[in-house]
């Protein structure tokens, strides 16, 4: 995927400078302020980061969130609502279709879709990673366990990894090498979703941490289910989060390879889902009764530190 993407979808520099000047007009303004609603209220912690971006950069990131937000739902909905995977997996595949065209019809009134459409055609997003995301997306329907960290990397990487690798036509790279961070990336954050959201997950008969890693622990699948929270399970959660932060700190470097303006952007989030890790640490890793999130408030204190670290990051590449 990444050679594909160095080499077939890397736009000219100029042509990417008008794509992040241009203006998506008044007609689709309706559509780039859903998207932004839909993330404001689903993930704030993107939706603070985002508004780090120069505003035509802010609205396709947005549209882009939107777009995975709501393929997500459709799965993570079909599950809540009772509905057969075969349905929830008909009723991504129409969604998929929806979302394919650049030009969608007349007949298409989704906000998200037109604001999709709009922001691919405008930065020449690979159809390509949409396509295995929602792939990933699929694998929700038919998946409830994952036996080994490479399995889950595989899972981590279509759902998470390749919104990275479309979001560095967004946010502008100066070099091929940064969707190299951006997987890594990817896969940190989605990481930290999966260790906030275990106790959720269970509650749905889902068990995303690798079985292999539970038996290094001793910890059996039964008693993640039943939200036992014992020295076993710390440790597990521990080692985890230690897995975490080492692709944060793999992924940082990427940053000073991203243009100069979404920077601290990326940065921001990188940092605030880091956070989140550590939030897990303050509650005792009790994440089957509360769920990490970190405050606005700290969000704000963090920007000054991360906007230093980017400083320095910049200097030294």
């Amino acid at each position: 995927m990444a050679n594909e993407w160095q080499s077939e979808f890397w736009p000219a520099p100029a042509e990417r400078a008008a794509r992040w000047t241009d203006d998506p007009g008044r007609a689709l303004r309706p559509a780039y302020d859903t998207c932004s609603a839909i993330i404001r209220a689903h993930s704030a912690s993107f939706y603070f980061s985002a508004r780090l971006l120069p505003p035509a950069k802010r609205r396709a990131i947005l549209a882009l969130y939107a777009f995975c937000r709501l393929s997500d739902d459709l799965v993570d909905g079909a599950r809540a609502r009772g509905l057969a995977p075969d349905a929830a997996g008909h009723a991504l595949t129409t969604w998929a279709h929806r979302c394919r065209p650049l030009q969608p019809g007349p007949e298409e009134t989704a906000p998200v879709v037109l604001a999709w459409a709009d922001t691919r055609r405008r930065f020449a997003i690979p159809q390509a990673l949409a396509d295995e995301l929602l792939a990933g997306v699929r694998m929700d329907l038919t998946i409830a366990r994952y036996a080994t960290w490479a399995d889950l990397w595989i899972y981590c990487y279509r759902v998470a990894s390749t919104v990275g690798q479309m979001s560095l036509h967004i946010t502008g790279a100066i070099h091929r090498a940064a969707v190299n961070y951006a997987i890594r990336l990817g896969v940190a954050l989605q990481l930290t979703n999966i260790l906030r959201d275990v106790g959720e997950d269970a509650r749905q008969g889902r068990i995303y941490l690798p079985l292999a890693d539970l038996a290094r622990f001793g910890y059996p699948p039964r008693a993640l289910l039943d939200g036992v929270l014992d020295d076993r399970f710390i440790a597990l959660m521990r080692f985890e989060i230690a897995r975490a932060r080492a692709l944060y700190a793999q992924a940082w470097p990427g940053i000073a390879l991203l243009a100069a303006d979404s920077r601290l952007a990326v940065g921001a989030a990188a940092s605030v889902y880091r956070a989140i890790l550590g939030h897990i640490e303050t509650q005792g890793y009790d994440v089957f009764q509360h769920r990490a999130r970190v405050p606005t408030r700290a969000k704000l204190a963090l920007l000054p530190r991360v906007w230093w670290d980017v400083q320095v990051l910049s200097r030294k590449s």
